[in-house]
């Protein structure tokens, strides 16, 4: 089940983001474009016009974007979509090929499991952020990049490697 994030749970990313970059509010505030009392008031009000948390966002290298929610049921244990058709698998192409590790954005691809091992796929391939999809993996389902854990995900996925990969390669070709 998908949930939407609440204006409290993207101010709170976003301000865990700019203390990563070492801005307290003021500074934040001024990159954004806004006054350090209208970052004061988004907080307590809860309430923000898109303009404005937008301007928020890009100032700590962030984006606010709308996810597809439109990802096929799952199998009766919950780790895999039940299907996986051409639009549903380019869409998880265009995921991959996109580079953002971004977990909300994993999560609303498919079943935790499902994306956790599409993650440890990807961290096999020379030109991408081993690393951080490792996490991401780790992140959307602990455990999920042990070797016996990938080799299960494997074995029950219905996304073959032999298949997904070539048409990421030819997604990120186009992108060049």
């Amino acid at each position: 089940m998908y949930k939407s994030t609440t204006l409290a749970e993207t101010l709170s990313a976003l301000t865990r983001q700019a203390r990563a970059l070492g801005l307290r509010d003021t500074e934040w505030a001024a990159r954004a474009g806004v006054r350090k009392e209208t970052l004061s008031r988004v907080r307590h009000r809860g309430t923000c016009d898109l303009e404005t948390l937008s301007s928020l966002a890009q100032a700590v290298g962030a984006r606010l974007g709308v996810l597809d929610l439109r990802t096929p049921g799952s199998t009766p244990d919950g780790h895999f979509p039940a299907q996986v058709d051409r639009d549903y698998e380019q869409r998880l192409v265009e995921l991959c090929a996109g580079g953002d590790l971004n977990p909300a954005l994993w999560e609303s691809g498919g079943p935790r499991f499902f994306m956790a091992g599409l993650a440890v796929m990807l961290a096999s391939i020379l030109d991408h952020d081993r690393r951080g999809l490792l996490a991401l993996a780790e992140g959307l389902h602990p455990g999920a990049s042990e070797p016996a854990v990938f080799a299960y995900w494997l074995e029950r996925s219905p996304v073959r490697p032999s298949r997904f990969l070539p048409l990421l390669h030819a997604c990120l070709g186009h992108a060049a």
